[in-house]
């Protein structure tokens, strides 16, 4: 069986990808990754409030110390060698591709529009095959209005796109008001991939402590249900990569996102729980499939249930809403 898949101009040996995570902080674990059958792998995000918090404490350590004694900058390091996130995050990149032949997609999560350039620059320069751009902004501003929030990620996909070369992926969440027309208003204005979606981690509440909890859960396969949606209305109507995320615990996810029109599923919930061999596992059940059904490539089954390929496209709008709670008995 043929598992090739294209994204974002990206050639991959198969369609699963590692998503941003920390397993893969360490390159050992990438080289895992690789050899287990991840066709790329998406570092974990770089969070430009982490590096400005660094700067700052460093900055002050500076300045209270060369106020002590004059000889108190010989012990101190530049900020340009100094191993904030960001030099390390550089450095990781840099020796990973050195070692690995699968794509490194870094992930960039900033809060300024210095912050998305400089950054997004540095990566480009570390070696990275493509760009993930992880805008996590929750518009809690009441004053703040629809067309303020869709300009500042249209803005900040504009700005990336003039200071890079290499694809960018726009992973966005999925509380837009028209979340079609929004995404094609990302692709022109350079999104080379849509990954779908992103998952808030929204807060909780203890109510014996009165505290904001902030745990994390894991995604489970129940998940897939709006992503898969979307990249089946979207599927065939835009030209640029759809990547699917979130609930994608064994193959059988995989193989529905892909015949929703997926280029590639991402996952790391399922690596956490069964191990990076897993990748193994998802990769060999997805052929045994394809095998089982007839298909000998990716292509010949990608989007066949997409909403424009299926013998009734209102099973992906409201019609078949109604026919859901028609069979509720």
């Amino acid at each position: 069986m043929r598992m090739h898949t294209t994204y974002m101009g990206l050639e991959l040996n198969s369609p699963i990808v590692v998503s941003a995570c920390t397993l893969s902080e360490k390159p050992d674990n990438i080289l895992q990754m690789e050899d287990y059958g991840a066709g790329a792998v998406v570092l974990p995000s770089l969070f430009e409030e982490q590096i400005r918090k660094e700067e700052a404490v460093l900055n002050s350590v500076l300045n209270e110390t060369t106020h002590a004694f004059a000889e108190a900058m010989d012990y101190f390091p530049g900020l340009d060698e100094y191993n904030i996130g960001i030099h390390e995050y550089l450095e990781n990149i840099s020796n990973v591709k050195k070692r690995v032949k699968i794509p490194i997609i870094a992930s960039l999560n900033g809060i300024t529009n210095e912050g998305w350039v400089d950054y997004a620059r540095q990566m480009q320069q570390a070696g990275a095959d493509a760009i993930e751009i992880n805008i996590f902004f929750i518009p809690g501003d009441l004053d703040m209005s629809t067309a303020e929030v869709e300009h500042r990620y249209l803005n900040i996909i504009e700005t990336i796109k003039h200071t890079v070369t290499i694809p960018i992926a726009v992973k966005l969440n999925p509380y837009f008001s028209a979340m079609g027309n929004m995404a094609l208003r990302m692709k022109n204005a350079g999104a080379d991939a849509l990954v779908l979606f992103n998952r808030f981690y929204q807060p909780d509440i203890d109510i014996n402590e009165l505290q904001i909890k902030t745990d994390l859960h894991y995604s489970v396969a129940g998940e897939i249900r709006l992503p898969l949606l979307w990249i089946g209305l979207l599927y065939g109507k835009l030209k640029l990569s759809l990547a699917a995320t979130t609930g994608v615990q064994s193959a059988v996810e995989v193989i529905k996102y892909l015949l929703a029109g997926a280029d590639v599923v991402m996952t790391a919930s399922s690596l956490y729980k069964n191990g990076i061999p897993y990748l193994n596992t998802m990769n060999k059940d997805l052929n045994d499939w394809m095998y089982m059904m007839g298909f000998d490539s990716l292509d010949a089954f990608r989007g066949i249930m997409s909403q424009q390929n299926i013998a009734d496209p209102t099973a992906y709008e409201r019609a078949n809403y109604i026919r859901i709670l028609e069979g509720v008995k």
